[in-house]
């Protein structure tokens, strides 16, 4: 008949054997998480540079198909008539998030990023801020302070 000791040992042993393969396992899915974020990553910066890079090329001289491959990325100032849903969802976003209770007095651009799920490196930070400024010089919203954000609530001027 086997001893109590020898079957703890035995059990002991299984349940070793169980955490470091579960350990390696998530080493695994860890390293895997983590390639998948730097490619999100990479791939938000590429969106970003390519927006910009467009922007500037309609801003020179739009050609049919530049003016085209641009039109959903520009934010139209804000005039009577003229709506939130003309912007981008991210632009939607911005706003919404402008607009939470949360952000009555105002809201930065790295609590912006953390309410729309955004990972907080400087990357999506910076581009949060660079959307929020955008918005503020097209009437969308107010920077009461520098780097802190408001919906505008100021009178819609009227369309030209």
């Amino acid at each position: 008949m086997p001893s109590v000791l020898g079957l703890l040992e035995a059990r002991e042993k299984k349940v070793r054997e169980e955490v470091a393969r579960l350990r390696e396992e998530a080493e695994r899915i860890q390293a895997a998480l983590g390639a998948a974020e730097r490619q999100l990553e990479r791939l938000g910066q590429a969106r970003e540079t390519v927006t910009e890079v467009l922007a500037g090329a309609v801003a020179e001289g739009p050609g049919p198909v530049r003016a085209a491959a641009v039109m959903r990325a520009t934010v139209p100032h804000r005039v009577e008539g003229i709506g939130a849903e003309a912007l981008t969802t991210e632009y939607q976003r911005i706003l919404a998030a402008l607009a939470t209770p949360e952000a009555d007095g105002g809201m930065r651009a790295k609590q912006i990023a953390l309410t729309l799920g955004a990972p907080t490196v400087p990357a999506r930070v910076e581009g949060v801020r660079s959307r929020l400024k955008r918005l503020a010089a097209r009437g969308w919203a107010t920077e009461v302070e520098p780097g802190l954000f408001t919906v505008c609530k100021e009178r819609l001027p009227v369309a030209a």
